[in-house]
């Protein structure tokens, strides 16, 4: 079963965008992300919606930040994306009268509701600017020093 990686997408996409200081084309984000520009424009659609990015079109135009990366939280862009389901295993629900099925179910809900939970808990601890941060302390690491071979 195939994973939905759009809120991992979006952060990646979020970012770059704020990694580079300018608008960019859905174009470039699709480049960043190895994806079609299409799945940009559709998945930024919902971001866009919820006030955290906006478009110009034009020569100049693309995509930019437009909210506080501070107050903007994972659980916040998760919302925007209209809250996709968080874990791909489930519930076998062929037969709901079926008394072991609905034993295993309950143990099975009451699971996945405490972490699922659990998740979103930590979802609205981290921020995108939390997350800026710290893509720039790893690519401050990642930088050859002056006088030294390229990694």
């Amino acid at each position: 079963m195939k994973r939905d990686s759009r809120l991992s997408s979006v952060l990646h996409a979020l970012l770059h965008m704020d990694a580079f200081g300018r608008p960019m084309t859905s174009d470039e984000l699709a480049a960043c992300l190895s994806t079609h520009p299409v799945v940009i424009r559709r998945t930024m659609a919902g971001l866009r919606d919820a006030g955290f990015v906006r478009s110009e079109r034009g020569p100049s135009g693309g995509w930019t930040i437009a909210c506080d990366l501070a107050a903007v939280t994972l659980l916040d862009i998760h919302a925007a994306l209209g809250e996709p389901a968080l874990f791909a295993v489930g519930n076998r629900s062929e037969n709901p009268a079926c008394l072991v099925e609905q034993a295993v179910n309950a143990a099975l809900d009451d699971a996945f509701d405490a972490a699922e939970a659990l998740l979103l808990q930590r979802f609205a601890t981290v921020t995108l600017a939390a997350l800026a941060a710290d893509f720039r302390q790893r690519f401050a690491r990642h930088q050859p020093l002056k006088g030294t071979p390229h990694a």
